[in-house]
């Protein structure tokens, strides 16, 4: 068995007048991501990740936001296409382990639903994702709440 690990991290700002969505579940929040589909910083770590572990660039390569085919796509589309790229070399997600950093909202009782959610998207089984929340103790962008970033490392292997 081959295994390999990728890393995946992904900001975007947060503004008035979006919506904001979070691990494929959509959050109350007097605020949203700014980007050019529905901006998911942890979706999009995820499949940065999943993209690198496999050798296959990222996110942007893939789905560049200068194609109107992506201009506010769900992510959790964007999930699916990565797993699928990745499974059609051959691979298969191991696990995931992911940070979300961000103020507010609070996430810690969202995130079951979002690892059940990225679970049926990758078809995977919900024990092996890992998501985590912290606040950067106000300090930086994400502190200040202009902000929020996401971390992920994810490992695949190749049977």
């Amino acid at each position: 068995m081959k295994i390999r690990v990728g890393f995946g991290y992904d900001v975007h700002a947060l503004v008035e007048g979006r919506e904001l969505w979070l691990g494929g579940i959509q959050l109350q929040h007097e605020k949203g991501l700014l980007g050019h589909s529905d901006a998911d910083v942890l979706i999009h770590a995820v499949c940065d990740a999943i993209l690198g572990a496999a050798n296959m660039r990222d996110i942007g390569y893939h789905f560049p936001d200068t194609a109107g085919e992506y201009k506010n796509i769900d992510s959790k589309v964007l999930l699916k296409k990565t797993v699928t790229l990745i499974r059609d070399k051959g691979y298969e997600i191991g696990n995931i382990d992911a940070t979300i950093c961000a103020e507010r909202p609070k996430l810690k009782a969202h995130i079951p639903r979002m690892q059940q959610i990225m679970a049926q998207v990758m078809g995977i089984e919900e024990e092996d994702i890992s998501i985590k929340a912290t606040t950067t103790e106000k300090l930086g962008f994400t502190g200040r709440e202009e902000g929020i970033s996401a971390y992920a490392v994810v490992l695949i292997n190749k049977l």
